[in-house]
């Protein structure tokens, strides 16, 4: 060994050993290196799949905001749209909400969350941004029942808005049909024509949108022409309306409500 470590002799018979040992080298290290691999791929996979159940959650989450914000949105511009119409219309408005619809055949009523607290009355009139929607005929301490324009058992004066003819509007139980009644069949009016409320009844003040004439029959053995109006109000989608006082109700409602102030 003294002479080997002098002067090399064996080195390269050590050399050409190890060329036939590292193969038994590798072979009995391999189960350990199998072992380290299928640990790590193990951990690794499952790291993987909880920061895949963290990723669905997290997106599920922002999905979720994501929604309510197109929501608020969507809440937002329809009541600026109030707002807009509530300026134009230049009575006194009080914005409500939606909580209940009426399902029934027939049936054109939905249920709003003002009542007496807030000062409706019965035969209040009911908007939204776009017409006339209809009228509070049961009032409640905090809510009240709407009749809309297009339940069979609604009646509304109108007017034609180009000539000033007038006119009932009358309810047929569907969201998009009104039918006017009462013009001869020689009556000037046209496919387009805009109705509003002709103030008549003294229910609804006058000039609000009601609809506009959508489809004119005139049957010569018939003394009057049968007119189908689509209302301006989205009654199928409106979720905040108007609760209107028209100018000759607004002391009355003022002495009722004691003082609270309604805008």
């Amino acid at each position: 060994m003294v002479v080997d470590h002098n002067q090399s002799h064996l080195k390269v018979i050590r050399s050409a050993l190890s060329v036939f040992v590292y193969p038994l080298q590798y072979v009995v290290n391999l189960p350990v290196e199998i072992t380290e691999w299928v640990s790590l791929t193990l951990v690794t996979h499952k790291t993987l799949l909880k920061e895949n159940d963290r990723l669905k959650q997290d997106h599920l989450l922002l999905s979720s905001k994501l929604q309510r914000y197109e929501v608020l949105e969507s809440e937002n511009r329809r009541l600026r749209e109030l707002l807009e119409s509530s300026f134009r219309i230049n009575d006194k408005v009080l914005v409500a909400e939606l909580i209940a619809v009426e399902l029934q055949s027939f049936r054109r009523q939905i249920v709003i969350n003002k009542g007496k607290r807030e000062g409706a009355y019965d035969g209040q009139p009911i908007v939204d941004a776009s017409g006339i929607m209809g009228q509070i005929v049961h009032v409640g301490p905090f809510s009240s029942t709407v009749l809309l324009i297009t339940d069979p058992n609604h009646a509304l004066p109108v007017q034609v808005n180009r000539n000033g003819l007038r006119a009932i509007a009358v309810g047929m139980g569907q969201n998009d049909k009104l039918l006017l009644e009462h013009l001869p069949n020689n009556a000037d009016i046209r496919i387009g024509d805009l109705i509003i409320s002709s103030g008549l009844g003294r229910r609804f003040p006058q000039g609000y949108p009601v609809g506009q004439i959508e489809n004119i029959s005139r049957n010569p053995g018939e003394p009057f022409a049968k007119v189908m109006i689509k209302p301006s109000a989205k009654l199928s989608q409106s979720r905040e309306v108007l609760m209107v006082w028209p100018y000759e109700n607004i002391n009355a409602v003022d002495k009722e409500v004691d003082g609270l102030a309604i805008k």
